[in-house]
């Protein structure tokens, strides 16, 4: 079996033992007598053999759990602990029961991510599984996730990232359901990138798996009064977005931003930041998105029931562009074995940082460093426009699907 490790095994290490030092006796100073020198070791073994008995004993008592400790256990199941084991730790291993779907049998993958119906002909991509190194992802079941996620509403907020997670999600439960009409979206619209709010519902189970598109999650304001020429628009620092309210009273609530917080998207295109009624023109992009996290982490413990709602965050998806510009994208045909520094950045930093000052419970999926190393798959030039290739979006099926794996894994766990 094939496998790319995010990095080295605990395991690999050594844990170095030193040779223990050998306690000696001198010769007495004082000639004894063959009955005192008899009778001094006599005392001596006498008072040794009980100290003796109870080392022996606490080495054998406690070198099991030595040796658990330094080896993690064993092989730990995700259900017997969450803190036992980290699902982001672990490798890419090549699965032939993969993937999970048709995208060209899935209505609500859009054509644009559909790589082999798009011409791509390396099948591999396809195959890649994620495997944690100290646990097992249950395998998905797609009738017992249905059952689970009867009467219940799913609601992903984000980018075009979360929007390709969202529609691999329903691909993914479709492959359960016999009747594929009763699973539609409730306004009829095509999957596009430009509808603020798509909801699909699947009639048989009574439950929706909802998007509402939201790149910067705080609000965004066209044509501010009173400010410099050059401000076009401001992001409301301060301020959620006007749509949030529709996030609430969910049962699974998954956020994500990150990818539109880029020069180009902001300054090169005329926004700046706005806090209360004051545009700071020279605010950074990472004080900004700090201060973005602090609003939706306050709108969090004010708003959401967490005794219902399972509220995630996923942390940044790394793209695999061949140079800054954003023109040159080399699809690999296989995993990359080194990540080139893709499985760390500033926005996922951020957000754990702002999840830990939480009071209310937040689940992270900490994708970035497991996503860095699958240069093979992402959509290049099979998103049905091969002028405009694309090293950010990634195909369905491939990656989102294994975001999805993880997440519905902690449905699964125990309370």
């Amino acid at each position: 079996m094939s496998t790319f490790n995010r990095s080295k095994s605990i395991n690999q290490r050594t844990l170095g033992v030193g040779t223990p030092r050998t306690a000696s006796f001198g010769s007495p100073r004082v000639k004894l007598t063959s009955v005192s020198h008899w009778f001094r070791w006599l005392v001596v073994i006498g008072a040794l053999f009980p100290f003796s008995i109870a080392i022996a004993g606490g080495y054998f008592y406690l070198l099991p759990s030595l040796t658990q400790a330094f080896q993690g256990f064993g092989t730990s199941k995700f259900n017997d602990s969450m803190e036992e084991c980290n699902l982001f730790d672990g490798n890419w291993v090549f699965d032939e029961s993969y993937p999970l779907y048709n995208a060209s049998e899935c209505p609500f993958a859009e054509q644009g991510f559909n790589c082999l119906g798009n011409g791509r002909r390396d099948e591999d991509y396809l195959r890649w599984r994620w495997k944690p190194k100290r646990c097992e992802i249950p395998r998905f079941n797609v009738h017992d996730i249905l059952e689970r996620l009867r009467n219940k509403r799913v609601v992903f907020v984000g980018d075009s990232m979360s929007r390709t997670q969202w529609e691999s999600l329903i691909c993914l439960l479709m492959t359960g359901v016999e009747d594929k009409n009763s699973v539609y979206e409730v306004n009829n619209h095509n999957i596009t990138k430009r509808i603020r709010f798509l909801s699909v519902r699947f009639d048989s189970f009574n439950f929706t798996v909802e998007f509402f598109r939201s790149v910067f999650l705080v609000q965004h304001v066209w044509m501010p009064r009173h400010v410099p020429r050059r401000v076009r628009s401001t992001l409301k620092l301060d301020k959620l977005d006007d749509i949030s309210n529709q996030w609430v009273n969910s049962d699974i609530l998954i956020f994500n931003t990150g990818h539109w917080w880029v020069p180009e998207k902001l300054f090169e295109t005329g926004c700046y930041f706005q806090v209360a009624n004051t545009v700071r023109l020279g605010m950074s992009i990472p004080v900004a998105f700090r201060m973005a996290l602090d609003t939706w982490a306050s709108w969090v413990e004010k708003r959401i029931d967490t005794n219902r709602t399972h509220v995630f965050f996923r942390t940044y998806e790394p793209s695999h562009w061949s140079e800054q510009s954003h023109r040159l994208c080399n699809v690999s045909n296989i995993p990359i074995s080194e990540a080139g520094g893709k499985d760390r950045s500033v926005f996922s930093d951020t957000i754990l940082e702002a999840v830990k000052n939480l009071t209310v419970p937040i689940t992270v999926l900490h994708i970035t460093s497991m996503s860095a190393f699958r240069s093979d798959a992402h959509v290049g030039k099979w998103n049905g426009n091969p002028f405009i290739p694309d090293c950010s979006h990634w195909c369905l099926p491939g990656v989102p699907d294994m975001w999805n794996e993880i997440l519905l894994s902690y449905l699964l766990s125990p309370s």
